[in-house]
């Protein structure tokens, strides 16, 4: 029983000190307050795209080496058992004669060695477009990373700004709200003043409690983009980030098409297509290879005496196919390939017209949304100036409260129309750079 007791006892210490040390692993791997760079850097390396691509890119190198493995020998070892029921039978002079034994038996071994062939040609000059291929593919990964990332950070932090906002305007409105229902109790004003603060009130608790739903979806989104479980902890709130310092661009960069990934990846895409055309020209080319072969035979009329002694033959040679005609299969494929170059030729046309087109979109959004940005911006505080006279002439009778409730709903309006268009701008921004290929991964 104490060994059964003691059993149980390892068993779970080695648990729990198991459970500890992957929960000190994974908030190690990732903060629950993380930044921005961390939040991306943690994407690169365990977003699930990523890691499909970069098994893409050992996949690539398998490609290779597998399509390269022809230029070393190429070894085979056969061995073959008869025991005839029958013996052969052959005419010779007339005569029926049977030749053979009744038990035979070899095993032998024979290596070749490629010399020319086409499909070795083309495999030896591909590998390093195979391997861009992959590579490019990784970093397209990559860069959809960044831009995802990046968007939902900055939609998480301007949703938590827009919480801290919904928050100071209930606030006022319950300062309101005591000094409306205080002025209704002592006859000043009738109960419509607090009725309309009690409505205003409600409708600001309302819209509080959808943004934090919103936030909570928005957090769920971030986590799989970093492919965490949902539980995962993560608070932004507490980041002071200047988010109006990222929104600056340079918007006299020049567009160079060369940049942006997709247009190397058909660039890559026509290189590999080229060779193609090299390799069916290449079909005309013979096949030459070198062999030897070494085999012992064996043979006995009695099994049990069939390898008792063995005749060895080998030898060693040269053996050359040359292609003569195959139906005219090679200019067909040839000129196939050709035409495929030529497709990818529009296609690279069109993919400059397609790059030029998004960044137009793209730079014309940000002028303005940037036009947007600063009028909001000059809207909040207008609003601010607007609000804080108002409530100083309330305060002092001159002004109804329904102004006052007026100007504050005009203020915190402002305030979320400032942040929706902060955020579509820095949003914008990312489509800029994204359409400028400036969004480098080292």
């Amino acid at each position: 029983m104490s060994c059964a007791i003691k059993y149980i006892f390892l068993t779970t210490c080695l648990s729990i000190t198991t459970f500890l040390l992957y929960g000190q692993e994974s908030k190690s791997s990732l903060s629950a307050t993380p930044t921005l760079q961390e939040l991306l850097d943690y994407a690169l390396e365990n977003r699930i795209t990523i890691k499909r691509a970069h098994l893409g890119v050992e996949i690539g190198e398998k490609e290779i080496k597998s399509a390269l493995s022809g230029y070393f020998p190429q070894v085979e070892a056969t061995g073959v058992l008869n025991h005839y029921l029958q013996i052969p039978t052959t005419i010779i002079g007339g005569n029926l004669i049977q030749m053979g034994q009744r038990n035979t038996s070899n095993v032998g071994a024979q290596a070749t060695q490629a010399l020319l062939n086409p499909e070795l040609l083309l495999a030896s000059k591909s590998a390093s477009v195979i391997r861009e291929r992959y590579k490019q593919t990784l970093e397209e990964q990559k860069i959809s990373a960044v831009v995802d990332v990046s968007k939902a950070y900055f939609d998480i932090l301007t949703t938590e700004e827009q919480i801290k906002i919904i928050q100071e305007d209930i606030a006022r409105i319950k300062r309101q709200f005591t000094d409306a229902r205080m002025q209704y109790e002592v006859g000043l004003v009738d109960k419509t003043d607090f009725k309309r603060a009690q409505i205003s009130l409600n409708n600001s608790q309302a819209e509080l409690k959808r943004t934090h739903e919103f936030r909570k979806f928005k957090y769920d989104y971030l986590k799989q983009l970093l492919a965490l479980p949902l539980s995962y902890p993560m608070d932004l709130s507490y980041h002071q980030e200047n988010l109006e310092a990222k929104v600056m661009l340079d918007t006299t960069e020049v567009l160079q098409e060369e940049r942006r990934i997709e247009y190397r990846q058909l660039t890559n895409m026509k290189r590999e297509q080229e060779l193609n055309t090299k390799f069916q020209k290449w079909q005309f080319l013979p096949t030459i290879s070198a062999a030897a072969n070494y085999q012992i035979n064996y043979f006995n009329p009695e099994f049990r005496e069939l390898y008792n002694r063995g005749f060895p033959t080998s030898a060693v040679g040269l053996s050359l196919s040359i292609p003569v005609f195959q139906g005219f299969r090679r200019q067909h494929e040839i000129r196939r390939s050709q035409l495929q170059e030529k497709q990818l030729e529009w296609d690279l046309l069109d993919m400059k017209n397609i790059i030029s087109a998004e960044y137009s979109e793209a730079i014309t959004n940000y002028r303005a949304y940037m036009n947007e940005w600063k009028v909001s911006q000059e809207n909040v505080a207008l609003s601010k100036e607007v609000y804080d006279i108002i409530k100083l002439q309330y305060d002092e009778g001159i002004k109804t409260y329904l102004d006052l409730m007026t100007s504050e709903t005009d203020l915190r309006t402002s305030q979320l129309n400032y942040l929706n268009a902060l955020y579509i701008l820095l949003s914008s921004k990312i489509d800029v750079e994204r359409a400028l290929g400036n969004i480098q991964i080292q």
